[in-house]
C-alpha cells in the first residue's frame, strides 16, 4: 500500500463516522418535523407526563435496553462461530446496523451496518448470521399474528378467511425453511451469481436446531417486549383497551409492519394508520394511539438508532495496516 493510498484510508475512516452520523440524525430529525399532527402529539404527550400513568414510562424505557440486548445476545449465538465476540460488542454491532438501516428498504442496510463491525475475512460470512437473526424475527412475528388473527376472529366476521388462511400456510413454510437453512444453498445454487456467495454461506449448513431453537427463544422474548411496551404506551396515553385484546391487535399490527414494504424512516406513518384502524374499535382517544405508535416508533427505533450512529462514529470503515 502506498503512502498516500494510506492517508485517504486514514482520512476516510475519520470522515465516514460523523458524516453517517450528521446524515442519519437529520434524517431522523426531518422525519419527525414530518409527522401529522405533530403539535397536537407533542402537546398530548407532555399532558400524559403529568397524569398517574407516568411511572410506565421507566418500564418502557427498561424494555428498551432489554430488546437490544436480547438482540446483541442473538446475533452472539449466530456470530460466535464465525467470530467469538463479546456481549458488548454484539450490543454495538446490532445497533450500528439499525442506524445505517434507517433510510433502506425493510431496513436492508442493517446487514452492511453490521458487517462492517466484522473482519474484513468475515464480512460476507456475517450476512447470512444477519439474514437468520432477522428470519427468527419475522417467523415468530408470523406466528403471534396469524394467531391473533385466529382469536379475534371470534370476535370480528368480517376478518376474511382467505388472508388467514394464506398467512398461515406461509407461516408453515417458514418454519420448515428456518429448521432446514442448508435448503437455502440448494435453491441459492441455481442462481448465476451462486458461486461467488455459496462459500460465504456454509454458516448455514453448520447451525445446529439447538442453536436455531436459541435464537428462536431470544425472538420471542424480544417480541412480548415490544407488545408489553405498546399494550404500556396505551394506558399512559389513556387509550382504554382490553389487555388481552390488545394482545392480540398488537400482534396483528406488527405483522402488517412486518410484510409491508417499507423505509424505517418511514414506518411511523404506517404503523400509525394501522394502530388506528386497530385499535380505534376499541377506543375513540385516536390522538392517544397515534401518540403510543410514535412514542413505540422513538424508543425502538430512533433512540437506539442514534446511540449506534455514535458507534458507526468511532468503527475505522478501511484497514490502513
Amino acid at each position: 500500500m502506498t503512502q498516500s493510498n494510506k492517508n485517504i484510508k486514514i482520512i476516510l475512516n475519520r470522515l465516514i463516522g460523523p458524516v453517517l452520523f450528521v446524515w442519519i440524525s437529520y434524517s431522523i430529525y426531518q422525519q419527525i418535523l414530518k409527522q401529522p399532527d405533530l403539535h397536537s402529539s407533542l402537546g398530548y404527550l407532555k399532558e400524559s407526563f403529568r397524569g398517574h400513568q407516568l411511572w410506565k414510562f421507566l418500564p418502557v424505557l427498561f424494555l428498551m435496553g432489554s430488546n437490544w440486548l436480547f438482540e446483541a445476545a442473538k446475533w452472539k449465538v449466530l456470530v460466535d462461530p464465525l467470530e467469538p465476540t463479546s456481549l458488548i460488542q454484539s450490543l454495538k454491532t446490532v445497533l450500528a446496523g439499525l442506524a445505517t438501516g434507517l433510510g433502506t428498504p425493510n431496513r436492508i442496510g442493517e446487514y452492511g451496518g453490521r458487517a462492517l463491525f466484522m473482519r474484513k475475512e468475515n464480512r460476507m460470512g456475517s450476512l447470512s448470521a444477519t439474514a437468520v437473526s432477522s428470519f427468527s424475527q419475522l417467523l415468530v412475528t408470523m406466528i403471534f399474528g396469524v394467531t391473533g388473527m385466529f382469536i379475534l376472529k371470534t370476535d370480528n366476521t368480517d376478518n376474511p378467511l382467505i388472508v388467514f388462511s394464506a398467512a398461515g400456510v406461509f407461516s408453515i413454510v417458514c418454519c420448515y425453511v428456518y429448521f432446514h437453512p442448508a435448503r437455502i444453498i440448494s435453491i441459492v445454487i441455481w442462481f448465476p451469481f451462486s458461486q461467488k456467495i455459496l462459500p460465504h454461506l456454509t454458516i448455514l449448513e453448520k447451525l445446529p436446531v439447538t442453536v436455531l431453537l436459541r435464537v428462536l427463544f431470544l425472538s420471542s422474548i424480544r417480541y412480548l417486549i415490544f407488545v408489553c411496551q405498546f399494550i404500556l404506551l396505551l394506558e399512559i396515553m389513556r387509550v382504554d383497551v382490553d389487555w388481552w385484546q390488545a394482545l392480540w391487535s398488537v400482534s396483528i399490527l406488527y405483522l402488517i409492519l412486518a410484510i409491508v414494504p417499507s423505509v424505517a424512516l418511514l414506518e411511523l406513518s404506517v404503523r400509525a394508520k394501522a394502530g388506528i384502524l386497530l385499535f380505534q374499535t376499541m377506543s375513540k382517544n385516536i390522538v392517544g394511539i397515534y401518540t403510543a405508535s410514535t412514542g413505540i416508533w422513538l424508543v425502538n427505533v430512533i433512540v437506539p438508532a442514534v446511540i449506534g450512529s455514535i458507534f458507526l462514529m468511532k468503527r475505522k470503515i478501511f484497514n490502513v495496516n
